[in-house]
């Protein structure tokens, strides 16, 4: 399991930071970031299971942004807050951000890496079965396609394709399999259908610089591929 660690320079460098990083570390994998900018950035292109954001008191702003971002873009990541300047206040606040949990420093490793375990395992249970590919979030439930949090609007067919490829990542499907898939029975015919909706695909995701993720193999089909954004 992946957890992104988050701090200023001022939290990151002390000793009772180094001491947690130590003890998490034999429990999880730990990418540990002392700028929230590029603790942001990590977020929207890689992986994790757990975030913990550590900020100094009430008035630090590290890791509002990821807040943020993990809410509206419905990414869903659990995150826990530890602050050594705990109030109700702040407390209640971060909770209406999007905290998942909060816990006031100093604290005990083994309470931390416990609630971690919880958060984790309370988020497998009642995640959203969320598709990503880099920036973009692909959610079939609510059929929501969103980049850095902004909607992107398909129409069915481009929503159904664009799903279909992302549940095969890097996998070639040719013209006929695609319109099998999402056509189904309500297509008879052999004109450029689907290529006329990547292309519509394509338009939509190139206004977000993201239209490189579905690939023309030449001769086959098409794919979409995310390995390179990872």
């Amino acid at each position: 399991m992946r957890i992104l660690m988050i701090g200023d320079k001022d939290t990151v460098n002390t000793g009772e930071n180094q001491n947690l990083f130590g003890d998490l570390s034999r429990e999880f994998t730990v990418v540990r970031i002392s700028d929230p900018q590029e603790g942001l950035e990590m977020l929207k292109s890689n992986k994790y299971d757990c975030v913990i954001i550590d900020r100094k008191n009430e008035q630090d702003s590290c890791g509002m942004d990821l807040l943020s971002f993990n809410k509206e873009s419905g990414m869903g990541l659990p995150i826990m807050i530890i602050s050594s300047d705990k109030t109700v206040e702040d407390l209640v606040e971060m909770f209406n951000q999007g905290a998942d949990d909060y816990v006031g420093a100093p604290c005990d490793s083994r309470e931390i890496i416990s609630r971690v375990h919880s958060l984790i395992r309370r988020s497998a249970q009642s995640h959203r079965p969320l598709l990503t590919c880099g920036r973009l979030i692909l959610d079939p439930i609510a059929r929501e396609c969103r980049i850095d949090g902004n909607t992107v609007p398909l129409r069915r067919r481009e929503f159904d394709i664009l799903e279909l490829l992302m549940k095969h990542d890097n996998q070639v499907f040719s013209r006929e399999r695609i319109i099998t898939e999402v056509w189904q029975k309500e297509y008879d015919g052999t004109s450029n259908v689907v290529d006329v909706h990547i292309k519509y695909l394509r338009d939509k995701l190139r206004e977000h610089k993201m239209d490189s993720i579905v690939v023309t193999v030449r001769g086959v089909g098409y794919k979409v591929q995310c390995s390179d954004l990872v």
